[in-house]
């Protein structure tokens, strides 16, 4: 995802950007053909705030801002198309936008109505339904959200809800979409399934009538436990209410600032509701209903009125006992089938006053209905409604509300409409795109508040498109969700191409979708859910004609790293957060407050600046420098988890890639100051197993199998078996390394995974101390292999180490101009590709089994040899076998050596066994268990 020019990039910017990189450098090295761009979210309130406090243009602010983060980008060691660079706040790119929204507009997707909107009173704009927080206050501002009256304008995202929901199925398959993205999404369109029912209003004033109130329920079936019905603030009964009533108009200003889930409610006087049941069983068997007006009940949630069911339903509960706690409250579902009503009140806390949420039966005392499972009884109560000449359906309702995108602010993309008195609202036309924004002097940002735009005269007054009369430009600048939902788009066609025409719409085609796309969780909903409804809609228009082949989904795979926690300090006695240069730090397992010397508390939390936890990468890049910082970053934690950043733990990813570079200098192929004689780099980098043992064969540097056991091994076993243990337990270990950063990289994304392979084979490398000729050829192939491995995530490490070993080894080809390591590893180690996972060579090396040497029946090691050659029938011979692989390892050579060996120092003899050369002439061999146990019996 392209970031928002803030001004500097912080040690989240290094996570997304590190794993976005080394993805598109694996990608690359694979042989694909790989797009890795980079843009600016340039449009948004940060910047026109920031230059209202400033008194500059907000142009001004973010292309300083741009030109910083640039730089700091440049030295985190990635690798962007930057030839693609755009911003959102350019009109080479925001024209596309105006272009779309024209689109939608033709297609009535896009549409201006009143409505109760959110306000950010400090921002002074409108906020979606989606930027306002849990406690009503405002996503950018943190301040309290109001509820006004604008017209404004919408985009008809429900039209695509159906879609929006069902294709998550698609994305949810082989976990190609996090799964708690799939889940929050789903959640947020919020589709559910149950019944509106009519409830009639019923006045003491007999001049009064009033429309029947429409409520939307999921559980019909708890229709007998009804006390109340809610309204919302804005509901059309309140208003008209209103009118006359001073204490409703009262609450109605208070209850502006009350949280979302506040229990305070207003009861409508002298107005009752009649239970649509009462048609049913009579209306002397359930009482008229009180009527609140509650700022808990959603505008847009059915039609904005709630049953209250205290019994069955958590919120109903808490606001019926703190409006209503003396009446008490009916319970009519039961757990079996068979018991009575309950009636609970909120005198004490017995269980018996909570509410029972789950489904049961309808109690078994409720007339005509009772005993039935809730179910069952949802569809009897709705035949039973609909045979009383009931108004009720079985309907459907969603959480999800058309997307508004109007703002009262000047940095943002121009709606393209031009208001007429004759013609109404007019298209701009295409030729006449893109509206720009007037170009405004500092001067007239310090200070402001609203909208400047509908202060500008010039540029608001213009004439009518349709008609030529004087008319007036919208003056609502768009959401910059607009700006995001469709950019990576633009990313596939070059700067002199328009990406809906000629060949810019045909490379969208062609690139599209994304095939990895990299963004924090916090984007799971807003930016997601946009992307996803405009690109499904460009797939119904002609450009992005393939899109129905992939059901509109512009994101194939999503990767959602997590957030990035800083180490932060805390008061034990205050809780105040400390700034570290507050504490001690001398013992870093125990701080101390300098002040107090207490001990201080030590916690990881997300980045502020109040917390004083924020890290600047560019430091950490320039002590360590960006390589170990970033293998660093991925090493610390899975990529979807929360990251505890610990720059104490750096120390050991930078002794680990000190280690390569000296691996690198190949010491190990040396004798004195001269490279081993037999040996010549390889053209091909990639042979397979039994084309690197033919080789070393060839080059008689791997001995061909000695063994005295009576065997009959294929071409391929024979060679197998001539590596003798350590070799053979190295190259298992390399291969099934390669296999393992291969699937981490493309399929599970454990890139902490790969980090620590990477580690092991680096130990392998080194913890070889014996270097027979066979083990220096393979420990310069596995050098190669761990080079490449290595440079999507540190690369300038891998590039350093690639070229020293190939400057150290390559002698004796340099002047083969058919050799592609001539030019010492030239031009780049991404030119040589990643090693490809060898299925077979697994399978040929993953042929051994662990054994235990015994001597008089009594354990004395165990050891990993190869598996027993079916061909080997007798059970002597089978011994022997065991034996000898036994006497190739160290734990075996410590115990059968003969000069010193701890088994013929028990015997005390030198005289061998002449079928059994490795033990005693007077000790006998017994193989048992399948050749997992060999048990070597000594003299009587």
């Amino acid at each position: 995802m392209f970031p928002y020019p803030s001004g500097t990039l912080h040690i989240g910017h290094l996570r997304v950007y590190t794993i976005s990189d080394t993805l598109a450098r694996f990608k690359f090295m694979q042989g694909y053909e790989v797009l890795h761009p980079i843009g600016w979210d340039a449009f948004g309130l940060p910047a026109e705030n920031a230059a209202i406090e400033r008194g500059v243009h907000p142009e001004a602010w973010t292309t300083a801002n741009i030109s910083a983060m640039k730089a700091q980008m440049e030295d985190m060691g990635g690798q962007w198309d930057w030839d693609r660079e755009f911003q959102t706040c350019d009109p080479e790119f925001y024209q596309h936008t105006q272009r779309i929204f024209l689109m939608l507009h033709e297609r009535g997707l896009a549409y201006q109505a009143e409505s109760m909107v959110n306000y950010d009173p400090v921002d002074k704009t409108v906020l979606a339904n989606e930027q306002v927080d849990a406690n009503g206050c405002s996503w950018r501002s943190g301040a309290k959200v109001q509820k006004v009256m604008l017209k404004q304008w919408f985009l008809n995202i429900k039209k695509f809800q159906e879609p929006l929901l069902k294709d998550l199925d698609g994305l949810a398959e082989n976990g190609s979409w996090p799964e708690r993205v799939i889940a929050m999404q789903r959640n947020w369109l919020g589709r559910s399934e149950g019944t509106r029912l009519w409830f009639d209003i019923q006045s003491e004033n007999p001049q009064a009538t009033f429309k029947p109130v429409d409520v939307f329920t999921t559980r019909a079936d708890t229709i007998f436990g009804v006390e109340y019905i809610a309204l919302s603030l804005t509901h059309p009964l309140v208003r008209e209410l209103a009118k006359e009533d001073e204490s409703l108009r009262a609450f109605l200003e208070r209850a502006a600032d009350f949280p979302p889930d506040s229990r305070e409610g207003y009861r409508l006087p002298n107005v009752t509701a009649k239970n649509p049941i009462s048609a049913v069983v009579g209306d002397t068997a359930i009482p008229p209903l009180h009527v609140y007006v509650a700022p808990y009940v959603l505008d847009d949630y059915g039609s904005g009125a709630v049953m209250g069911v205290p019994g069955h339903d958590t919120r109903d509960n808490a606001f019926w006992q703190a409006n209503a706690g003396s009446l008490g409250f009916r319970k009519v579902i039961t757990e079996k089938p068979g018991e009575s009503m309950q009636r609970g009140d909120f005198v004490d806390n017995q269980p018996d006053n909570k509410p029972m949420v789950k489904k049961g039966f309808i109690a078994t005392d409720v007339e005509e209905f009772g005993n039935l499972p809730s179910d069952e009884a949802v569809d009897a109560i709705i035949t039973r409604l609909r045979q009383a000449g009931q108004p009720v359906e079985k309907t459907e309702n969603w959480r999800l509300r058309d997307w508004l995108i109007s703002r009262q602010r000047y940095w943002g993309t121009p709606i393209p409409i031009v208001h007429c008195e004759s013609c109404g609202t007019v298209p701009v036309p295409d030729s006449d795109l893109p509206v720009r924004l007037p170009r405004l002097d500092d001067e007239k940002f310090k200070g402001i508040t609203g909208n400047p735009l509908a202060e500008d005269k010039d540029w608001k007054n213009v004439t009518c498109p349709k008609c030529g009369s004087a008319a007036e430009r919208e003056t609502d600048t768009m959401d910059t969700f607009m700006d995001s939902s469709w950019y990576f788009f633009r990313f596939l066609t070059t700067k002199s191409q328009q990406p809906f025409q000629g060949m810019g719409k045909d490379n969208m085609n062609a690139g599209m979708p994304v095939d990895i796309y990299v963004g924090g969780i916090e984007h799971a909903i807003l930016h997601l859910l946009y992307a996803r409804f405009i690109s499904k809609f460009l797939a119904t228009t002609p450009f992005w004609e393939k899109g129905h082949l992939v059901d509109g989904e512009p994101f194939k795979k999503l990767i959602s790293q997590g957030m990035v926690h800083g180490k932060t300090y805390s008061d034990p006695e205050t809780g105040r957060f400390l700034h570290p240069a507050e504490v001690d730090k001398s013992t870093p397992s125990a701080p101390l407050i300098k002040s107090s010397k207490l001990p201080a508390n030590v916690s990881f939390e997300k980045m502020s600046k109040s917390k004083h936890n924020g890290v600047d990468p560019t430091t950490t890049i320039a002590r360590y420098g960006a390589d170990v910082a970033r293998a660093h970053m991925l090493f610390q934690a899975p990529v979807s988890d929360v990251l505890e950043w610990d720059e104490t733990s750096i120390t050991g990813v930078q002794r680990w890639l000190t280690r390569v570079l000296e691996i690198s200098n190949a010491e190990f192929m040396y004798k004195g100051n001269q490279l081993l004689k037999a040996f010549k780099p390889p053209k091909n980098l990639d042979r397979t197993l039994i084309e690197i043992l033919r080789d070393l064969r060839a080059l008689d540097v791997l001995k061909p199998v000695k063994s005295r056991a009576q065997v009959n091994l294929s071409p391929e076993q024979e060679l197998i078996e001539s590596l003798g243990f350590e070799n053979h337990a190295f190259l298992r270990t390399t291969y099934e390394i390669i296999a393992s950063v291969n699937k981490s990289y493309s399929e599970t994304y454990s890139l902490n995974t790969i980090v620590s392979d990477l580690m092991t084979l680096t130990n392998a490398i080194e913890s070889t101390t014996r270097a027979p000729l066979a083990m220096v050829h393979l420990r310069w192939q596995a050098t190669v292999h761990l080079l490449r491995m290595l440079a999507p995530i540190a690369p300038s490490v891998a590039e350093e180490a690639w070229e020293t070993l190939h400057t150290r080894t390559n002698p004796r080809i340099r002047h083969v101009r058919s050799h592609p390591l001539r030019r010492n590893g030239g031009p780049s180690i991404f030119a040589f590709g990643f090693p490809t996972p060898d299925p077979e060579a697994i399978r040929l090396l993953n042929t051994t089994m662990k054994c235990v040497f015994q001597v008089d029946g009594k354990r004395k090691f165990e050891v990993e040899i190869s598996n027993v050659p079916v061909s080997i029938a007798e059970v002597e011979h089978r011994a022997q076998w065991i034996l000898e692989r036994i006497w190739e390892t160290e734990a075996g050579k410590e115990w059968l050596q003969k000069t010193g060996g701890k088994l013929w120092n028990i015997v005390d003899s030198d005289q061998a066994h002449p079928f059994f050369h490795h033990v005693p002439k007077s000790c006998h061999v017994i193989s048992a268990n399948s050749g997992r146990i060999l048990n070597v019996v000594l003299p009587k």
